[in-house]
Parts: structure tokens; C-alpha cells; sequence
């Protein structure tokens, strides 16, 4: 049941309306009573004589329409008393629900946030271990590269060394051929002369 401001106004009003009606009313039964009274009293002073029992009922009518606003007046105060009881009532139990919703939500946002970060632990965990063998390949296939950088380094150093050591061979060989060259023109020489 759900119990708002607004509809304790509602109420209120609604129970004022029925208390001015009902005012409206017996002040309508007074003055018919006391219409009917006079009436009563008319017909007396003219002379015509009523049975005791008209008179007494007459009496009892009076009487009720004097006390009827009062007992209207008293029941209207007690419905009021016992709404207004009730409204107390339904703001403590309103009260209490607030506080187990909000103990409520509290609790489920602690458990979404533990799962959220459970579940990011989990997304990230693949990620992260695919992350980790990519970077230690990566660093093989650096290795790799390096080693192989260094071995074509030592091919070219020795490759230079031979180069050279040709080059010087040749160069030797060169030498050695013009030596030749000159000590065999110069043999042919000596031959003709």
C-alpha cells in the first residue's frame, strides 16, 4: 500500500467534506425538527388534541435531532483519529521498507561491483596471457635477428679478411709476374745479344 503525502490530503479533505455534509444535514433535521415541532405546537394552540403516543414520538424526535449532530460529530472525530493512527502506522512501515530496500541495494551494488571486477580479472586474463607468449616470440624472433646479425657480421669480417688476403695474393702475384716478365725479357734480351 502505498502511503503519500497527497493522499493523506486527499483523505483529510474527503473526511472534511463528509464532516460538512454531515453538519449540513443534521442542521437540515434540526430545522425540519424543529418545523415539525412548531407544527406541533400550531395544531395544539388550535385546539386539536393529539394522542399521547404522537406526543411522545414528537418529544423523541426533538430530542434525537438536538443530539444526532453531536454523535455525527464524535464518530466523523473518531474515523479520524483511527485514519490519522493508521497514517502513523503506515509511515513507520513505510519507513522500514525504505531502509530494507536501501540495505537491499546496497548489497546488490557490492555484488555487481565484485563481479564487475571479478569479470574485468577474467576478460583481462586471456589478454594478458596472449599479450605475454606474443611479447616472448617477438623477443625469439629478436634473438634470432641478433644471432644472425652477428653471424653475417663475422661472414663479412671474413669475407673482408679473405678479400684482402687475395687482394695481397694478387698484388704478390702481380709483383711477381712483372719480376718474371722483366728477368725473362731481360733473359730474352740477353739471349739475342
Amino acid at each position: 500500500m502505498s502511503c503519500t503525502i497527497e493522499k493523506i490530503l486527499t483523505d483529510a479533505k474527503t473526511l472534511l467534506e463528509r464532516l460538512r455534509e454531515h453538519d449540513a444535514a443534521a442542521e437540515s433535521l434540526v430545522d425540519q425538527s424543529a418545523a415539525l415541532h412548531r407544527r406541533v405546537a400550531a395544531m395544539r394552540e388550535a385546539g386539536a388534541v393529539l394522542p399521547e403516543q404522537y406526543q411522545e414520538d414528537a418529544s423523541d424526535v426533538k430530542d434525537m435531532s438536538k443530539y444526532k449532530p453531536h454523535i455525527l460529530l464524535s464518530q466523523e472525530n473518531t474515523q479520524i483519529r483511527d485514519l490519522q493512527q493508521e497514517n502513523r502506522e503506515l509511515w513507520v512501515s513505510l519507513e522500514e521498507h525504505q531502509d530494507a530496500l536501501e540495505l537491499i541495494m546496497s548489497k546488490y551494488r557490492k555484488q555487481m561491483l565484485q563481479l564487475m571486477v571479478a569479470k574485468k580479472a577474467v576478460d583481462a586474463e586471456p589478454v594478458l596471457k596472449a599479450h605475454q607468449s606474443h611479447s616472448a616470440e617477438i623477443e625469439s624472433q629478436i634473438d634470432r635477428i641478433c644471432e644472425m646479425g652477428a653471424v653475417m657480421r663475422r661472414a663479412v669480417q671474413v669475407d673482408d679478411n679473405q678479400f684482402c688476403k687475395v687482394q695481397e695474393r694478387l698484388a704478390q702475384l702481380e709483383g711477381t709476374r712483372h719480376a718474371h716478365d722483366a728477368q725473362t725479357s731481360m733473359e730474352i734480351k740477353h739471349s739475342y745479344t
